[in-house]
C-alpha cells in the first residue's frame, strides 16, 4: 500500500479497510457461486468474481479511501486476495457438498 494518504484514513487503517473489504467480498462471491453456479464449470462463477474485484474501486471511493494513490500493486493485492478468498471458498463448498 502506498505510504502516504489523505482524508480521514491512516495508512494502516487505509490498508486494514482495504484488505477487510477484498476479503469479505471475495467470501460473498464465493458464497454466491456456490449458490448460484451450477458447479466448477460454470462460467457464472467467474463472473461473480470479476464483479466483487470491479466494484470495490467506487465502494473505497465511497467511504472516502484515495484511490489515486493506489498504484498497479494495490490494484493486484486487491484482485489477488478477492480472488484467493473466493477460490478458497468455492472449493470448500464444492467439496463438502453444502449446498446440493
Amino acid at each position: 500500500m502506498a505510504t502516504e494518504t489523505g482524508g480521514r484514513f491512516s495508512p494502516h487503517l487505509r490498508g486494514v479497510t482495504v484488505t477487510t473489504i477484498s476479503t469479505l467480498l471475495g467470501t460473498i462471491a464465493g458464497v454466491l457461486s456456490a449458490v448460484v453456479a451450477g458447479g466448477p464449470e460454470d462460467v457464472l462463477g467467474l463472473a461473480l468474481v470479476a464483479g466483487a474485484v470491479v466494484v470495490q474501486i467506487p465502494l473505497f471511493q465511497a467511504i472516502g479511501i484515495d484511490v489515486e494513490d493506489f498504484s498497479k500493486k494495490d490494484y493486484l493485492y486487491v484482485a489477488f486476495m478477492t480472488f484467493v478468498l473466493w477460490f478458497i471458498t468455492w472449493g470448500i463448498l464444492l467439496t463438502a457438498g453444502a449446498l446440493q
